[in-house]
């Protein structure tokens, strides 16, 4: 996640030029995320910022233009880190298609404001504080690039070895849920698996079954 951190703080200071000009590097950032009809620097942009910047990090993409597509994009988070997505909502959390979406920095003292890394906000590469009761959700994104997810029977649990094991230890890393990649399913791993099922609104029992490896294949195909 810091890699899109650095990639973003690269851009700051982008700005959108007044009038009938368009600043060149906001449209290269709709030209090269994939976005060929967008060459102008007046279209909402902050979406096409994070595309933009989640392809040179080489993690997933939402592909739309809208912010709320990124809702559907990586895994649900409730406890955001830095470098982690940040949906907000604008004029209605529920009937309105508008948005706003970032890469998370951090909480104010009180919680009530978020530090957001974004595009178009004031019109530029900028970080600025919003109104943490606007956030619509947390997302955290993993390698875009194919995943081998491990099969899930028999069920993996404290003690199993072998192929199936490496590759589970291998997407919870990639989920950030730090553990050897040693094939052997240890006490870390039984740890970190409980916390992403605690995290994820699972059972928490320490074993990769059906629920546990239906919820994992969900973020990897977003």
């Amino acid at each position: 996640m810091q890699s899109l951190i650095k990639i973003a703080t690269g851009e700051l200071g982008i700005k959108e030029i007044p009038g009938v000009k368009n600043e060149k590097r906001i449209v290269d950032y709709a030209k090269e995320a994939g976005f060929n009809n967008i060459t102008d620097d007046e279209t909402p942009w902050c979406s096409i910022f994070v595309n933009w910047c989640s392809q040179k990090a080489g993690l997933q993409r939402s592909h739309r233009a809208n912010a709320r597509s990124w809702l559907a994009v990586g895994m649900p988070v409730n406890d955001p880190m830095p470098g982690d997505i940040v949906i907000y909502w604008r004029e209605n959390p529920k009937t309105s298609w508008k948005g706003h979406v970032g890469i998370f920095l951090g909480f104010s003292k009180d919680r009530s404001r978020i530090f957001t890394l974004g595009g178009n906000q004031r019109n530029s590469v900028s970080i600025q504080g919003y109104d943490a009761s606007k956030v619509l959700g947390f997302r955290r994104l993993t390698n875009e690039k194919m995943t081998k997810l491990p099969k899930s029977s028999p069920n993996l649990k404290l003690g199993s070895k072998g192929d199936e094991v490496t590759k589970l230890q291998t997407v919870l890393r990639e989920l950030e849920y730090s553990c050897d990649v040693n094939g052997i399913f240890d006490e870390e791993t039984d740890k970190q698996l409980r916390a992403f099922q605690r995290h994820s609104g699972l059972e928490v029992d320490g074993i990769y079954g059906k629920n546990t490896k239906n919820f994992i294949e969900s973020i990897f195909q977003s």
